[in-house]
C-alpha cells in the first residue's frame, strides 16, 4: 500500500478498506462551502421570488438525501447507517450569497466526512440548479471539511 494512502492495496489498486475490526465510536463531520451570486439574485431567493420554489428549503433537502447516498456517488465509500444529518444555509450579504454548512454524525466503524462533503456540494449545485433563471454566472467554491471528530486518526479543526 503506499504510505498513508488507505484505498490502495500493496500492489497499488484502488480498494475498499475493510474496517471490520474497528470498534464503533461516535463521529461527527462539518463541511462548508458557498453559493456567491449577485445581491439582486439573493435578494429575490430570501423573498421567495423564484418561479421553481423555496430555494433554500428545496436545497437543504437535496443536501440531507445526498449525504445519505455518499456511497452510491463516490467510489469506495462505505453504506453507513447515518444517525444525524443537518444542512443549514444562511444568507451572507458581504459574500454576497449563501453559506452552507453541513453536519453528519454517526456511531459506526469509519467516518462521515464524505458524507458531509456531499451533502454539501449537493446543497451548492441545488441552491446553483434553483437559481440559475435569474443568472448563470453564480460562483460555487469554498467546499471544505471545518471539523471531525472520533475515530482512530483523532479530532482535525480546519486552521487549528
Amino acid at each position: 500500500m503506499a504510505e498513508g494512502l488507505t484505498h490502495l492495496n500493496e500492489a497499488g489498486e484502488a480498494h475498499m478498506v475493510d474496517v471490520g475490526g474497528k470498534l464503533e465510536t461516535t463521529r461527527q463531520a462539518v463541511a462548508e462551502g458557498f453559493v456567491k451570486m449577485l445581491p439582486g439574485t439573493l435578494q429575490q431567493i430570501l423573498d421567495g421570488n423564484v418561479a421553481k420554489g423555496d430555494v433554500i428549503g428545496t436545497a437543504r433537502l437535496a443536501g440531507i438525501m445526498a449525504a445519505k447516498r455518499t456511497s452510491d456517488l463516490v467510489p469506495l465509500c462505505h453504506p453507513l447507517l447515518i444517525s444525524k444529518v443537518s444542512v443549514d444555509i444562511t444568507p451572507d450579504q458581504d459574500l454576497p450569497g449563501l453559506r452552507v454548512a453541513a453536519t453528519v454524525s454517526i456511531t459506526g466503524k469509519t467516518g462521515v466526512e464524505m458524507e458531509a462533503l456531499t451533502a454539501v456540494s449537493v446543497a451548492c449545485l441545488t441552491l446553483y440548479d434553483m437559481g440559475k433563471a435569474i443568472e448563470k454566472g453564480m460562483e460555487i467554491g469554498g467546499i471544505r471539511l471545518r471539523s471531525k471528530s472520533g475515530g482512530k486518526s483523532g479530532d482535525y479543526v480546519l486552521g487549528a
